[in-house]
């Protein structure tokens, strides 16, 4: 209640069910709709995705090793491509290779194989820091965040993200 002794309003319902045109908040799509709007916008596969990181990741260990001229950052740079690559690819892998009927057993899957995806790329990076005594660590981490970024070179070259 205000101080006038009317109840106030909530501030999340503006009390029409759409927008201010009068028009609905959700307009179910028809048949023809969706499957033009399927047509506009089709889907990207993970697997394009992982072959974008990849190349991103061979691109940044290539500009490493030439110029740096230095085994040691080559390799740092191959080690943070993998700590990328290898884990996104077996979760890939594990999300992708079950049908499923319900709705539950995906979102289960992709929470599994995320969590089995860090816990694989945290292992991978522990181990390399540990066992790699010449470790550049620039050459690692700028080639680790290059090839996480790859997606979104996929996705503007796609045409998904527009200003």
């Amino acid at each position: 209640m205000n101080d006038r002794g009317t109840a106030s309003q909530d501030a999340w319902d503006d009390g029409t069910e759409g927008n201010a045109g009068g028009e609905p908040a959700f307009k179910p799509l028809t048949r023809e709709e969706a499957q033009d709007l399927r047509a506009r916008l089709p889907v990207m596969s993970v697997w394009s995705l992982l072959t974008w990181q990849a190349a991103a990741g061979a691109t940044m260990v290539a500009l490493w090793g030439l110029l740096s001229l230095q085994a040691d950052k080559t390799w740092s740079a191959l080690f943070g491509a993998v700590s990328v690559v290898v884990p996104n690819a077996l979760m890939a892998w594990g999300v992708t290779r079950r049908k499923t009927v319900d709705a539950g057993t995906p979102m289960l899957s992709f929470v599994v194989w995320e969590l089995v995806k860090i816990i694989l790329a945290v292992a991978i990076l522990v181990a390399v820091a540990a066992g790699f005594p010449s470790l550049s660590w620039a050459a690692l981490l700028s080639t680790l965040v290059v090839t996480l970024k790859a997606n979104w070179l996929a996705l503007l070259r796609r045409g998904r993200i527009r200003k």
